[in-house]
């Protein structure tokens, strides 16, 4: 694949590619193994994406994301979500992070795969009265002095870690800030705000979370807690053997088509959200970033008679995530919890199902029209091997937009030197006037996934079309990437998510309150 070397900054198309044939893949597994079971075990972007993992929710991450903060272009801001598919009405004992699990962001700063920084959060949850099941004594209020009426609060310590070349930490975590590359705690007894319950226990909810939005040492802000599961997707349909609403007539097993349905409309997750300086996350004297969270355990857990438990040992990696749909829909089945345990530097041995992915064969099978698929199919062939522009965008980066350098590593690449404008848009690749794209690069919207991941940005979307060769004319006309059509049409018909997100810090939304009115 040739190297993206677009005027005004319009290198994105290869990313994109890589982008949507992952996300194809994932589409295509659903039929290839079967539907999940259930709400607990659907996939959704990495929502329970391996078996183990799918057994421990609570250090399961679910999605990533990474943006220039349009109403701070000095910044960046990272959302990393935790604890997939969280029922608003989940009393008594409402979600929280897990005291056991180390929760990490990771910077990889010169392109080598190895996190040169991170931050660590590690949580602590308390009882204040032990003689009774309500989570809530009495409706939740803010003050001078912290939360009232909370009896199982929760909070947290956030550590600035730097890693030497083989990725282990530096200087001695039990005594941080002694020398220059020491762990330095930021932050201690972070307030978490508590779940959204209803209206008699978490009245005026906008005000409990807000005052749990904190200012760190070197203009870091920082938020942890309930929110609003900003991922979208048609999951019903999708692992359904592989369905997609709108295409549903051409499907091998067809159906009426029908629009879209977001299957994780109304429920929470856990975000960690930051917005840091770029200076402070980038070195080097490149201004592009990897980026990838990581969720730990240690190693043995003693159950106490009773009823706690004990960790202890060294600190073993359960779970990770950078480019959204990876584990879902690229790694086998047999290697998925494996692929958790690995660090991206070491990702050169996945690479072939990244160039000859399984999920394009089987988009063939179920939407394609013959000799490779199916009389009542739509779809162009989509080529199964020799895949370099999914290499590319997911584990290089793309050349003059977000390249990093020849180590494979997934991660998720962002150039803070792309900024966008006021209102979010990206002068690079649209008209300032313009408001964010969700297809991203693939409509010459350059702050847009595959370049970061903003919110809004439709990866489903991108993915299915990335991997089904389906680009789209912006991508055509700068890279000469093929766009098949109707290809360039395919999505799930979830095109945003069930409720807006907020211009300002954390910018994810209030998470949905267990109460419900009839």
């Amino acid at each position: 694949m040739q190297a993206l070397a677009i005027p005004a900054r319009r290198p994105l198309s290869i990313a994109i590619a890589i982008a949507v044939a992952v996300l194809a893949l994932a589409t295509v597994l659903v039929l290839a193994y079967g539907p999940g079971p259930g709400p607990g075990g659907a996939k959704a972007s990495s929502h329970s994406e391996a078996p183990l993992i799918s057994q421990d929710p609570r250090a399961d991450n679910t999605d990533l994301y990474a943006w220039v903060s349009p109403d701070d272009t000095s910044t960046v801001t990272i959302v990393a979500d935790y604890i997939p598919l969280e029922a608003p009405a989940s009393g008594p004992n409402f979600y929280s992070f897990d005291d056991t699990v180390l929760y990490e962001i990771r910077v990889d700063q010169n392109g080598d795969g190895v996190p040169d920084i991170g931050y660590q959060f590690r949580f602590h949850t308390s009882t204040v009265d032990p003689n009774t099941f309500l989570y809530g004594t009495g409706p939740i209020t803010v003050g001078s002095s912290g939360y009232a009426n909370w009896n199982r609060p929760q909070t947290y310590t956030v550590t600035l870690v730097h890693f030497d070349k083989h990725g282990h930490v530096m200087g001695n975590p039990d005594h941080p800030g002694k020398g220059p590359n020491d762990p330095v705690v930021l932050g201690t007894n972070i307030p978490t705000p508590p779940g959204n319950v209803g209206p008699r226990t978490t009245p005026n909810y906008g005000d409990l979370a807000a005052a749990a939005e904190t200012s760190l040492p070197g203009g870091i802000k920082v938020f942890a807690g309930q929110r609003d599961d900003p991922f979208f997707v048609d999951l019903g349909s999708i692992f359904d053997l592989g369905g997609l609403g709108p295409f549903n007539p051409f499907h091998l097993l067809p159906l009426a088509a029908t629009a879209g349905v977001d299957a994780l409309a109304n429920y929470n997750t856990h975000s960690i959200v930051m917005q840091v300086a770029i200076s402070q996350i980038t070195a080097f004297s490149k201004p592009t970033i990897g980026i990838y969270a990581t969720a730990s355990r240690q190693k043995e857990t003693v159950l106490q008679d009773n009823g706690t438990k004990d960790t202890h040992g060294p600190w073993v990696q359960v779970s990770r995530l950078g480019n959204p749909l990876i584990n879902e829909v690229l790694i086998p089945l047999g290697k998925k919890d494996y692929w958790n345990r690995e660090d991206p530097w070491n990702d050169s041995q996945f690479e072939q199902y990244y160039t000859s992915p399984e999920l394009a064969g089987i988009e063939n099978l179920l939407y394609g029209a013959p000799p490779g698929g199916h009389p009542g199919g739509a779809l162009a062939p989509i080529a199964t091997t020799g895949r370099t522009d999914l290499k590319a965008i997911l584990l290089t980066g793309v050349p003059g937009l977000n390249f990093t350098g020849p180590t494979d590593a997934d991660l998720l690449r962002l150039n803070t030197s792309i900024t966008p404008g006021p209102n979010g848009a990206c002068p690079g690749g649209t008209p300032s006037t313009v408001a964010p794209l969700r297809m991203g690069v693939l409509d010459g919207d350059l702050c847009g996934y595959p370049n970061g991941r903003r919110l809004g940005d439709d990866v489903i979307d991108i993915d299915l079309r990335a991997v089904g060769q389906g680009y789209g004319s912006f991508l055509n006309g700068a890279l000469g990437l093929p766009n098949l059509s109707p290809n360039n049409l395919v999505g799930d018909g979830v095109d945003a998510n069930d409720v807006p997100f907020s211009s300002t810090f954390p910018y994810v939304a209030d998470p949905h309150q267990g109460y419900q009115v009839p």
